[in-house]
């Protein structure tokens, strides 16, 4: 309190526990990953619009009048941001017109409807927490009248469903970023689209380099262990209190599981701009997007391209550093 100027508060009857009876750490512990989640699904866009161009896919999918035709919000945003990335891409042109690639995979194709829905959960989620952070969550509640006295009524606002449901969903959200992120990785890495026109793996010499394989392996795993933390803890009911407590919302496990997803997808993120980096290289001396070759400047300024085998998990840690401190924002 001393370094932020503030003095500590002189506390009345009742108010300590009016301070820690509602829903006030998971709603505390709500905003914070909210604001780290809004900075990873900016990363996710970015490393999703460098896949496109990495992967020599298609910019058909990103036409407004498919999102338009559906109306889902955040589709439609997902869809528009993914274009001014990409805005003067040379890449997307040069294969164009001779491309005997009928459809790109899911994965590159179904960006804007995958990370539209996290985007739409995100957002949603954004007004459920605000909410709660101005919200009266005591019990019981005192409201005086304007004689003197006044009411106490006992209820049940301390009961923290309404945020539990809203981290759960989150982490369900997260799941699929992380999840098409590792696809996405997955493909340029694999060879089996010849068309992308990079070696397997991504390595400088295939056979004797493994190049990016383990990181895709790191991204499996991080996936994985995501998949698990997605099942919704408010799901399942433990009575407390001698079953007076007989039906609790579990969302401190909620937030708990929520920043453990975070962590988890940030890293995936990571991996896969560190990925699409190594890719745009090999589409060279062709340009991405302005958008996408800004991002790529960032990351290459503190991490050199890979050449020679080394451990990723360095480069990892700095990219997902980068993200969680908003280095590679470019819209929040």
């Amino acid at each position: 309190l001393t370094k932020v100027g503030l003095v500590p508060i002189s506390l009345q009857a009742k108010e300590g526990l009016a301070l820690i009876n509602g829903t006030h750490m998971m709603a505390a512990m709500a905003a914070l990953e909210l604001r780290s989640a809004h900075r990873v699904l900016d990363a996710a866009l970015s490393a999703a619009s460098m896949a496109l161009d990495a992967c020599r896919g298609s910019e058909v999918p990103l036409d407004p009048r498919i999102h338009d035709i559906r109306g889902q919000n955040g589709q439609r945003i997902v869809a528009e941001r993914m274009r001014q990335l990409l805005h003067g891409s040379e890449i997307i042109p040069s294969h164009k017109d001779d491309d005997p690639r009928v459809q790109d995979p899911y994965c590159l194709r179904a960006t804007p409807q995958v990370l539209g829905a996290a985007f739409d959960a995100i957002y949603w989620a954004h007004g459920m927490v605000e909410c709660e952070l101005g919200a009266v969550t005591d019990n019981p509640l005192v409201f005086p009248d304007e004689h003197g006295g006044g009411e106490i009524l006992s209820g049940a606002n301390f009961h923290g469903m309404p945020l539990a449901v809203t981290l759960d969903t989150l982490c369900i959200a997260l799941c699929h970023v992380a999840g098409i992120a590792e696809r996405r990785i997955f493909w340029v890495l694999s060879g089996h689209d010849s068309e992308i026109g990079v070696p397997v793996y991504l390595s400088s010499q295939p056979g004797l380099h493994s190049g990016l394989m383990i990181a895709q392996y790191t991204a499996a795993a991080c996936c994985n262990e995501m998949q698990t933390l997605a099942v919704p803890a408010s799901v399942a009911n433990i009575p407390t209190s001698a079953g007076i407590e007989d039906y609790n919302s579990m969302g401190a496990t909620s937030a708990h599981q929520l920043a453990a997803s975070l962590r988890l997808c940030r890293d995936v993120v990571a991996i896969e701009l560190l990925v699409m980096s190594h890719g745009l290289e090999h589409q060279r001396p062709l340009k991405s997007g302005e958008g996408v070759e800004s991002i790529h400047e960032i990351i290459r300024a503190t991490i050199p391209p890979l050449t020679d085998d080394r451990p990723p998990g360095p480069d990892i840690e700095t990219v997902a550093a980068m993200i969680q401190r908003g280095d590679l924002c470019t819209w929040e």
